[in-house]
């Protein structure tokens, strides 16, 4: 049988996603709508899949472990801007360095009990205050979701915690339609982040408290929390409510067409959301580098009765779960359109050459597509380069040499093994070796090294990892799987999902070179003067009928 026959057959195979225990099943009935096959732990080989999803953080084995055609759909270490309490210290870190014109988009946290002393003194003067009216608080735990824990106070002597939480001045000014409460979730998805790039999802969800807005009863959660964990458990969450209707959820489509109504400015509304985003996201960038990952983060954003909009929190694995038919129409396509963003269509083709190459007698070898280790010489096609420069690829040259002989071998003994690189082997032992963690010095000299879109690799990281030197004559037609074929720059839409960041050639440089925050700040900064207010007249008015009871 020719080469070209193995390819034919084996491109055909589906592609196959492996789900952790407590993955909503919608995630499941989306692959499967797509065609995929569900992994199967006893019949297949434990790199043979090409999504691994999960709700909980992956251990750094699984990222050290990454094959080619594989996917995780968590970074490490981004819990350093889901928990409250790491977010709220990252802004605050971003806002001393930067200034805080920028990031006054998140009310100043106090985390406690290390702060209590600097809360009593903020307290003590907003309650001395003549010009003020009353303030509220809002105490949260610090890794607790779904609206639990949460008490909302005015009065010192009802502060009362057990664990660490962070205590905010409450927004009491909230925008409300006809008299309720809401917030939005916002999809946003980072595809990398050396180079930082982040698409937000242009459709998502309102969520509206289920009982009107009462500063009067600050212990009544429906009117004062959005979460749909608490409101579907209210007395009014299926009664039809004026202005609202039933449920408590709106899509971003009809609540922009909803403010459109009254004159109000969607756009500049959401050009101010996309700058938080981003800014943000930049207090955390870059994390470590981990090759093939992606990162769906829901950002909670609130809306005051002036338009401004406030960073609430941001969630690590937004819930997925379909509480009502809002949820399937969003959710289902957001997640149709994460499958089409990771473009699987080329990257599949290198789990496939793992086994159709072998069966052919060619030589294959895994490609990483997270590194900067190819160079364009034609328009969409890329080589490898320059691994003479590498001690640890040329040194490894006659040990492999003589390994390639024991990998056909092997090959040949089962079905299974020839699915997927071989375990211990001489080869396998020099891969992990070769995958082991930089010492500082030598990952700071590789910092150096000029980067390019989608890279989170220098081309001596890269190069170090090629257990075969043969593999530079071989010419790829893969890209990163968010970068375009014309240009190699990061896709500008994919189905809903929009790139917010680069946003214009400075920031993609800036982007390129290590992340130069202080640059990319400055051309942020630039972009945020450029963008007019909403148009002021009738502001009253247009408030005065959104929040009417």
């Amino acid at each position: 049988m020719m080469a070209d026959d193995y390819d034919t057959r084996d491109t055909l195979r589906p592609l196959v996603f492996r789900l952790h225990e407590n993955v909503p099943a919608i995630v499941r009935e989306v692959l499967m709508e797509r065609g995929w096959t569900e992994f199967k732990k006893k019949e297949q080989d434990d790199a043979d899949w090409n999504l691994y999803w999960r709700n909980s953080p992956f251990r750094m084995t699984d990222h050290h472990s990454i094959k080619p055609w594989q996917r995780l759909n968590h970074y490490p270490e981004a819990v350093r801007i889901t928990r409250k309490d790491y977010l709220a210290r990252n802004l605050k870190r971003m806002k001393g360095a930067y200034g805080s014109a920028l990031y006054e988009f998140s009310p100043v946290a106090f985390i406690m009990p290390n702060d209590y002393v600097k809360f009593i003194a903020e307290y003590t003067k907003e309650s001395q205050s003549v010009d003020r009216g009353p303030s509220y608080w809002i105490c949260k735990p610090v890794d607790l979701s779904r609206g639990r824990g949460i008490l909302i106070f005015q009065d010192i002597k009802d502060l009362v915690y057990d664990c660490t939480v962070i205590v905010q001045k409450y927004i009491s000014n909230p925008l409300l339609i006809s008299g309720y409460k809401l917030d939005l979730r916002l999809y946003v998805c980072v595809t990398s982040f050396c180079p930082l790039t982040i698409y937000t999802y242009k459709e998502g969800l309102v969520r509206f408290a289920t009982e009107k807005f009462d500063l009067g009863s600050l212990d009544n959660v429906y009117a004062h929390l959005t979460n749909t964990s608490i409101n579907k458990y209210g007395s009014s969450y299926k009664k039809y409510k004026e202005g609202i209707g039933c449920g408590c959820k709106w899509t971003f489509s009809k609540f922009r067409s909803y403010l459109r109504i009254f004159g109000v400015d969607d756009v500049v509304l959401w050009q101010k959301i996309n700058n938080i985003v981003i800014l943000t996201l930049l207090a955390v960038t870059p994390l470590p580098v981990a090759s093939n990952c992606f990162e769906l983060f829901g950002f909670d954003i609130l809306i005051d009765d002036k338009f401004k909009p406030w960073l609430l929190e941001v969630n690590y694995s937004p819930a997925l779960s379909l509480d009502c038919s809002t949820d399937d129409t969003v959710k289902r396509k957001l997640l149709h359109d994460i499958v089409e963003l990771l473009n699987y269509k080329q990257i599949d083709t290198f789990r496939q050459n793992q086994v159709t190459g072998i069966k052919a007698g060619r030589k294959q070898v895994p490609w990483s597509t997270g590194g900067d280790s190819y160079t364009k010489e034609t328009p969409g096609l890329v080589t490898c380069q320059k691994v003479a420069k590498c001690p640890s690829a040329s040194s490894v040259q006659p040990a492999l040499q003589a390994a390639r002989g024991s990998i056909r071998k092997v090959a040949t003994l089962t079905k299974k093994a020839a699915r997927a690189h071989p375990r211990k082997t001489l080869t396998s032992q020099l891969r992990e070796r070769m995958n082991m963690p930089k010492a500082p010095a030598q990952a700071k000299a590789e910092g150096r090294n000029k980067q390019i879109p989608g890279a989170g690799h220098s081309l001596h990281e890269f190069s170090c990892r090629l257990p075969t030197p043969d593999f530079c004559n071989h010419r790829l037609t893969t890209r990163p799987y968010f970068l375009s074929d014309k240009d190699q720059r990061p896709i500008p839409r994919v189905g809903d999902f929009v790139l917010v960041f680069p946003f214009n050639e400075a920031a993609l440089q800036a982007s390129r070179d290590g992340t130069d925050i202080k640059s990319i700040i400055k051309e942020i900064s630039k972009l945020v003067s450029k963008q007019l207010p909403s148009k002021q007249q009738n502001t009253k008015k247009r408030v005065g009928y959104l929040t009417s009871v």
